[in-house]
């Protein structure tokens, strides 16, 4: 009998055994889904209000900042825009200026130039002029005094050759005959 007892326990643990595999996994059994529906709705609602109370609040606010700022440089780079066009308004207006200014100057010096120009050119003219008056005046006296050589020399010639020939004649015919053919 020990042995049919000992067969009969091991019967019933196979039993037990069998009936606890046949059951399947424990979350699919329908008799704890009262239970796993609680405690899925207790930590839904845990999640919601720490969701809701603490993690949304601090992710709503670091957006707002973040739009803040957003807003804020977007701002700045209209306000800084403005004054870049301002600047190169300015700019443009200092640039205008400043080629006027370069241009009056320019018109300035050039009329300075010219008119020293005229003035150098006037009194070089006169000089010019002056040296030219000189010269002629020199050069009347070399002619003058050509001339007279000639005249000289010619008269000496005309002397000799009159002798070379036998013949005589005298001064004033000679110079009246020199004077005759100088004339033209």
């Amino acid at each position: 009998m020990a042995t049919e007892t000992h067969g009969a326990d091991t019967q019933v643990a196979d039993v037990a055994h069998g009936a606890a595999e046949s059951v399947g996994m424990p979350q699919l059994d329908i008799a704890t889904f009262p239970n796993q529906i609680f405690w899925l709705l207790v930590t839904l609602v845990v999640i919601y209000f720490l969701l809701s109370k603490i993690a949304l609040p601090r992710i709503s606010s670091v957006l707002a900042e973040r739009s803040g700022t957003i807003m804020n440089d977007i701002a700045a780079a209209e306000e800084l825009k403005l004054k870049a066009a301002d600047a190169e308004k300015a700019y443009d207006a200092a640039l205008a200026e400043a080629k006027a200014e370069a241009h009056r100057i320019s018109l300035e010096t050039r009329a300075g130039i010219q008119a020293e120009l005229d003035v150098a050119t006037a009194k070089a003219d006169a000089q010019i002029a002056a040296k030219a008056a000189e010269s002629e005046k020199a050069i009347a006296e070399i002619r003058d005094g050509a001339i007279e050589s000639v005249k000289e020399v010619a008269n000496d010639t005309a002397k000799e050759i009159i002798a070379a020939l036998g013949s005589s004649a005298d001064a004033r015919t000679i110079t009246a005959a020199i004077n005759a053919r100088l004339k033209g």
